[in-house]
């Protein structure tokens, strides 16, 4: 989804946080780090004031999308939404919880 969203153009980290449901900022920071490494993601920084980050797409980044939108599609064709979740859900329903092991002092032994 990071990717996706820096297609068009460069993009805030608070745009960023807002464009991908559900991620924290630290995770957030934690991925741009790792594509920025991946040399797939640039970081550029306006002094201002005020002082603004933006985030953008390399020219390999760029290269990717075109890969990420044929797996989108494959995605889109053989994994429908949600059918993976309700099968689980109905799975999970019927059957009881698989029971833990407690390891005694005995059990630690045959290890």
């Amino acid at each position: 989804m990071i990717l996706g969203t820096l297609s068009g153009r460069p993009v805030s980290f608070r745009d960023l946080a807002r464009a991908v449901p559900g991620i924290s900022d630290s995770m957030l920071s934690t991925r741009l780090a790792a594509l920025r490494s991946a040399g797939l993601v640039s970081r550029a920084v306006d002094e201002g004031p005020p002082l603004s980050v933006a985030y953008q797409l390399t020219d390999a980044g760029r290269g990717l999308l075109p890969a990420l939108e044929q797996i989108s599609r494959w995605a889109d064709e053989y994994l429908p939404v949600g059918r993976e979740s309700r099968q689980v859900s109905e799975t999970a329903k019927k059957e009881p919880a698989p029971r833990r092991h407690t390891y005694t002092s005995r059990s630690r032994e045959n290890l």
